[in-house]
């Protein structure tokens, strides 16, 4: 079996990091490239976008070719469906604003249609872990629709709620966090390997699952070859809300293991949540403007080189992440609650320094 995982990997991988190269070709040929301002953008020249195609094809390919292997599990061709389609939705948007540099209003309507298309694929959580024991099952709290054929179909209020403003969180994270060369495409690959280690646990064994996150993987990794620092392509607007939606999606149909994926990207999740807060307080639009006061420009303002940058995040990716392999509810709890802690001593630490940092 390992062998196989290994040729999987192999294979995403190379199919993506072959696709980089191509639509690298493209973009300059098209002219869909990021060009440095030195205000917000301080690459050394212009860079092909579009890269987040690139994993996108190699994903959904491999999956195609294994669908006997993906469709052998609890999941129906319809979640897998509804998963594409609005991927699909992210890249066409993608290179909307890519190629037009779209409006921030219309920018939303994307990432908005994919998380529901992946509720109308059937994607949803049945139930959540509780930490004094047990399980809340969530359609329990589901509304009826209609009859068809002498079956009712429900709307699961709940559960499709909790699942589309995650998968909104997950999108807008990734999207905020490309700022690092490197930096989404890594973590997300760390993710999807620390989901596919936890899929292959005795207890949470889910073949399928962990197939399509070894793919992602592979596919992430392969990227990064070209988007390591200094990038040669950039994962452009549809591959930074790509990978936040991938990830977001294979944390639910894993069964719902949210915490997982929490803690590998807990800190960019709260550096997100810190925006929000920050240009609120401002009295600034959070989604219609840009700033260098993230946590990733920061680290760099104080001295920082990119890479660095890039392996602190991911090292606590992987230290947290291997973590919550090993631990019970309450402790992914805890462990989730030292991130917390570990995210505001940095936010304190930052805004006590604010007008020493050319930000």
């Amino acid at each position: 079996m390992l062998i196989f995982y290994l040729i999987i990997f192999t294979s995403s991988f190379a199919l993506s990091l072959l696709s980089a190269i191509a639509i690298k070709r493209i973009a300059l040929r098209l002219q869909i490239v990021d060009q440095p301002d030195k205000e917000r953008r301080f690459h050394a020249k212009s860079t092909p976008l579009l890269g987040g195609t690139a994993i996108f094809f190699a994903f959904f390919v491999m999956l195609y070719i294994f669908q006997a292997r993906i469709l052998a599990g609890d999941l129906k061709s319809s979640h897998w469906l509804g998963f594409f389609l609005g991927g699909v939705c992210l890249m066409i948007g993608g290179y909307l604003d890519d190629k037009h540099r779209l409006r921030p209003g219309f920018q939303l309507f994307f990432p908005l249609l994919a998380a529901l298309l992946a509720l109308a694929g059937g994607i949803g959580i049945e139930k959540i872990t509780n930490p004094l024991g047990g399980f809340l099952y969530l359609e329990a709290f589901r509304i009826p629709l209609f009859s068809l054929g002498g079956i009712m179909h429900y709307f699961v209020l709940v559960s499709d709620l909790i699942v589309f403003a995650w998968l909104m969180g997950m999108m807008y994270t990734t999207k905020l966090l490309d700022g690092v060369d490197g930096l989404v495409s890594g973590l997300s690959g760390i993710g999807a390997l620390i989901i596919f280690l936890f899929t292959q646990s005795e207890r949470y064994f889910q073949p399928d699952i962990g197939l399509a996150a070894l793919i992602l993987a592979g596919a992430c990794f392969g990227f990064l070859f070209l988007n390591w620092h200094p990038a040669k392509i950039f994962l452009g607007e549809g591959g930074s809300l790509f990978l936040g939606y991938a990830l977001g999606v294979l944390a639910v149909i894993s069964g719902g293991k949210i915490a997982i994926a929490l803690l590998v990207m807990a800190i960019p999740i709260m550096d997100l949540f810190w925006t929000i807060i920050r240009r609120l307080r401002e009295g600034k639009n959070p989604f219609r403007v840009s700033d260098r006061k993230h946590l990733h420009f920061r680290l760099q303002a104080v001295g920082l080189s990119p890479r660095q940058t890039v392996l602190f995040y991911y090292s606590l990716a992987v230290f947290f992440g291997l973590g919550a392999l090993f631990l019970q509810s309450r402790g992914k709890m805890l462990a989730l609650a030292v991130l917390i802690a570990i995210m505001l001593g940095i936010i304190i630490i930052f805004n006590r320094n604010d007008k020493k940092l050319p930000l």
